[in-house]
C-alpha cells in the first residue's frame, strides 16, 4: 500500500511577539485598564502570547492511502472540537465540526480530518467560510465522491455582549459532490452527524 503524505503549513508574515505586547498594554490603557498591580503587570505578555497560539495551528502531514478494497461508503468523524476567534470582535467561538466523505480513490488518515478543521479555524475566521474552506480543501486534496462539513459553534461575540444570547449555537454546513447531490447520501451524512434530514 503507497502512502501519500502532503506537508501542511499556515503561510504566515511572522510573529512579533514584543510588538504585540506593546500593543495589548496600550489597548488596555486606552480602556482605563492600569497593569501597574502585580496581578496585570504581565497580562499584556499573556495576552500576546495567548493570540499568538489562537493564530497558529500545527503544521501536519496529510496522509493518504490507495482505497485498494474500493470502500465506498460514508466516511465521518463527529463532534471534532473546535475553537476559533471571529474576525469581527477577535472574542472566541467555540462548538464541534463533523467532517465526512465518500471516499474516491484514496482514503485519508482519520486523525487528519480534525487537524484541517484545526488549520482552517486558527486565524481570524467567520464561521460560514470556515465551513466552506474544510469542505472545499477536502475536495481538492482527495477527490472524493463527496465532502459534508457540518459546524455547531457558540459565538461569545454574541453571547457575551450585544445581545447577549447566552447558550445561541450558530449552525453552518456544506455538502459537495454526492452528498449534495444525492438525497439518500445526504440524508445519511447528516444522520449519522446526529442532524434533522
Amino acid at each position: 500500500m503507497s502512502t501519500t503524505a502532503l506537508r501542511v503549513v499556515q503561510e504566515t508574515d511572522g510573529v512579533d511577539l514584543a510588538a504585540a505586547e506593546q500593543a495589548a498594554a496600550r489597548f488596555l490603557h486606552a480602556l482605563g485598564i492600569r497593569t501597574d498591580s502585580e496581578g496585570l503587570r504581565r497580562t499584556p505578555e499573556r495576552m500576546a502570547r495567548a493570540y499568538a497560539e489562537l493564530f497558529s495551528p500545527r503544521p501536519f502531514d496529510l496522509t493518504t492511502f490507495p482505497n485498494d478494497e474500493g470502500y465506498d461508503e460514508l466516511v465521518l468523524a463527529r463532534a471534532i472540537p473546535l475553537r476559533s476567534v471571529c474576525e469581527h470582535h477577535l472574542l472566541p467561538f467555540v462548538g464541534t465540526a463533523h467532517v465526512g466523505y465518500l471516499p474516491g480513490r484514496r482514503i485519508l488518515g482519520l486523525s487528519k480530518l480534525a487537524r484541517v478543521v484545526e488549520h482552517f479555524a486558527c486565524r481570524p475566521q467567520v464561521q460560514e467560510r470556515l465551513t466552506k474552506q474544510v469542505a472545499d480543501w477536502l475536495q481538492e486534496q482527495l477527490e472524493p465522491q463527496g465532502v459534508g462539513v457540518v459546524i455547531e459553534a457558540e459565538h461569545t461575540c454574541m453571547t457575551l455582549r450585544g445581545v447577549q444570547a447566552t447558550g445561541a449555537t450558530t449552525l453552518t454546513s456544506t455538502l459537495l459532490g454526492a452528498l449534495r447531490t444525492d438525497a439518500r447520501s445526504r440524508s445519511e451524512f447528516l444522520s449519522l452527524a446526529g442532524l434533522p434530514g
